[in-house]
C-alpha cells in the first residue's frame, strides 16, 4: 500500500501531490492493478490534510481512469501507466539510489538534483527529437 506525504513548502496543491504520488507509483510498479488505496480518514489522519483535498484527488484518479471507488469498500486501483520490465525498473532505481548517495556526498540538496535531472531530462529530450544535421551519419567518404 502507498503511504502518502504532503510537502506544506511545495507550491504544489496537496491534492496534486497525491495524485502525482499514485501516478509516480503506478510508473515504477509499486502501485498495480486491484491494489486498494489507503482510505480517506487514514490519508486525512497521516499527511494532516481536509477530507477535501483527499476525495479531489481520489476523484481525478478516478475520472482518469486509473482507480476506482467501490461502495463500502474502499479505493482501489484499476489502470496502469508505463510499460517498463519491473527489473529493469528495479535495477534502474538501484542505480539511481547511488548516484543519489554521490549527489549528497557532492553537497546537493533536493532542489540542486531535481534541477540537475530537469535540464538531463529536457536536454535529452531535445537531442532526440531534434532533425539529425544536414551530412550526419556520413563519414568524410560519404559526404558529398
Amino acid at each position: 500500500m502507498i503511504n502518502f506525504h504532503v510537502d506544506r513548502s511545495s507550491s504544489v496543491p496537496a491534492y496534486a501531490q497525491l495524485v502525482r504520488q499514485v501516478r509516480e507509483g503506478l510508473r515504477i510498479g509499486t502501485l498495480r492493478p486491484g491494489d486498494q488505496l489507503p482510505t480517506v480518514r487514514s490519508v486525512v489522519t497521516s499527511c494532516t490534510v481536509n477530507p477535501t483535498t483527499v476525495l479531489k484527488a481520489y476523484r481525478e484518479l478516478e475520472l482518469s481512469g486509473l482507480v476506482e471507488a467501490r461502495q463500502g469498500a474502499g479505493t482501489f486501483v484499476s489502470g496502469t501507466l508505463g510499460h517498463a520490465d519491473p527489473h529493469v525498473m528495479a535495477r534502474l532505481r538501484g542505480s539511481l539510489a547511488r548516484w543519489l548517495d554521490q549527489a549528497r556526498e557532492a553537497g546537493l540538496e533536493d532542489e540542486d538534483v531535481q534541477a540537475l535531472l530537469a535540464s538531463v531530462i529536457v536536454e535529452n529530450s531535445t537531442r532526440r527529437t531534434a532533425p539529425p544535421a544536414p551530412g550526419a551519419g556520413y563519414g568524410k567518404e560519404g559526404a558529398a
